[in-house]
């Protein structure tokens, strides 16, 4: 399966030989090697931290290498700049979008185009090229849309349009599908397909194994910044690509020790909540989670989901119906007393409501607790103590950085995510909520979070697991509900129903009906 040689007949469009990057306590890349041909999607395969993103920085000119070169087309380039990247037609679309939200579509395509002089601009000549190609790639985008009011999926379609309107013939996507929607998956995927089969190239930064399988032609795996191995997708499965990946078998299906359901430690009772918009996310919304067990909430991103999880920790007050914790109403209580009660919550969106980003790894760790014992004792903060908690937690969870004195934003998604995770459970909590819990992370991991998830249940806590992952939903819980436009609409157990009932039921039918129609 290993690729000692390219056919004569496939182009080399780009290749890096012996890429070398080093930080300040780390080598992010060790003498890598890698080669993209023409009209193929590669993808770029690794856990956070294994060199991925570092290597793609170093082809886009936001960092130089500090050995190895590389070529484009048997050219040697030698980037200063991001800008001489867009000049040899390489384009980057990062994990974190680059666009001022306060803009319209045309605004922010225009930002930038090389050889604009003031005055001079043409935002109709801009426009127009923008319809031509939204309709040539299907991207559906309205040129005069602001930013602030687009999706996510549509946000980034934007992006994909700056590359395109620069003539890229080289698209390096890092994580693209980590804030996206299934049916938004599926779209870029198609627009993935459309731009290679027009002679360019794509380089797909990734830990997800199912997308690499659909979506890649070949697959070059990072470990720990140096390279495994290049390989054909369609003469390699999943599980290879697992253990090459992290080094050791991986296992995703998970046994669940038997255990005794105690009480009931989280209830929420007919709760109904509308946006600022006026719309109702949450109708007359019932459930229940006792200690012991974990339930999972399975849903079309979009249902809800966001919403129960703040209603639970405290962002948002219902209009209707009321929140019982360990058989007391906390309706009317505020997050930091629900916290202290007993509630943990890993949010979905870490960077607003699950870090602080300018603050420190340890400072992030004891967040929540930092005003208690032993970080503050009669009005001092002990910093050791934190750090003495940061440097176990950091070990535990193998989140990877370079001191524990980083800003958190300098982590990558994955470990920031791990952060909160090592957090949150640590607190001991009478009910976690988990939102997204794996979204961004690698797929080992993912491996851990999971099992991490199991064994707070298998203690005797409750876990309320929400996720857009119907597998992780399936090989996780002991319960699923499914909500739908902000209700819960029936329940199912792993391994009684099928995921045909219950794909149908995330669409809106009910158990009876979606039992029905898979039937037929």
């Amino acid at each position: 399966m290993s690729l000692s040689n390219i056919h004569e007949q496939e182009q080399i469009v780009l290749e890096c030989v012996g890429i070398t990057k080093s930080f300040p306590g780390i080598i992010a890349n060790n003498r890598v090697d890698f080669s993209l041909l023409k009209g193929e999607i590669h993808a770029l395969l690794g856990e956070n931290g294994a060199g991925k993103t570092t290597l793609m920085n170093c082809v886009y000119g936001l960092y130089s290498p500090d050995e190895g070169y590389i070529r484009k087309e048997g050219k040697e380039l030698n980037f200063k700049s991001p800008l001489d990247a867009i000049h040899e037609h390489i384009g980057m679309i990062h994990q974190h979008f680059m666009l001022v939200t306060s803009l319209n579509v045309v605004e922010n395509v225009a930002l930038c185009l090389k050889g604009q002089k003031p005055f001079t601009l043409n935002l109709a000549k801009v426009e127009k090229k923008i319809r031509q190609l939204s309709k040539q790639y299907g991207l559906n985008i309205d040129p005069k849309a602001k930013i602030s009011n687009l999706s996510v999926g549509e946000q980034q379609r934007v992006e994909i349009l700056k590359v395109l309107y620069r003539d890229a013939q080289i698209l390096i996507m890092d994580e693209p599908t980590a804030v996206l929607t299934p049916n938004e998956v599926d779209n870029l995927f198609k627009i993935l397909r459309d731009f290679t089969a027009s002679g360019n190239s794509v380089i797909f930064i990734s830990h997800k194994l199912w997308e690499v399988m659909e979506i890649t032609d070949r697959v070059t795996i990072l470990r720990d910044g140096e390279k495994v191995d290049t390989v054909l997708t369609s003469k390699i499965t999943k599980e290879t690509l697992a253990q090459m990946m992290v080094g050791r078998e991986i296992f995703l299906q998970y046994n669940h020790p038997k255990v005794n359901l105690g009480k009931t430690i989280l209830e929420i009772n007919d709760v109904t909540l509308h946006n600022d918009q006026g719309v109702k996310v949450l109708d007359s919304l019932k459930l229940h989670v006792r200690s012991g067990e974990i339930v999972g909430i399975a849903g079309v991103d979009g249902n809800g989901q966001k919403e129960l999880a703040g209603v639970i920790h405290g962002l948002y007050a219902p209009e209707k119906g009321e929140i019982i914790f360990d058989r007391i109403n906390v309706t009317n209580w505020s997050v930091k007393k629900r916290l202290e009660f007993g509630l943990a919550h890993v949010p979905e969106d870490r960077l607003t409501t699950g870090i602080v980003p300018a603050f420190s790894v340890t400072e992030n760790m004891v967040l929540i607790e930092f005003d208690h014992k032993p970080f503050t004792k009669n009005g001092f903060y002990f910093p050791k103590k934190a750090e003495e908690l940061t440097k176990k937690l950091t070990k535990k969870y193998d989140i990877r950085m370079s001191s524990i004195d980083n800003q958190i934003e300098s982590l990558s998604g994955g470990n920031q995510q791990k952060v909160v995770l090592a957090r949150e459970i640590n607190r001991a909590p009478k009910i976690l909520i988990a939102a997204q819990p794996t979204r961004g992370l690698d797929i080992g991991a993912t491996e851990f979070t999971q099992k991490t998830l199991i064994s707070e249940r298998t203690k005797g806590n409750a876990v309320l697991l929400i996720s857009t992952d119907l597998d992780e939903v399936l090989a996780v819980s002991d319960r699923i509900l499914v909500i739908y436009e902000g209700a819960i609409i029936g329940q199912v157990i792993p391994g009684e129903n099928t995921i045909t009932e219950i794909g149908m039921m995330m669409a809106g039918m009910n158990i009876h009906e979606a039992h029905e129609v898979s039937k037929d």
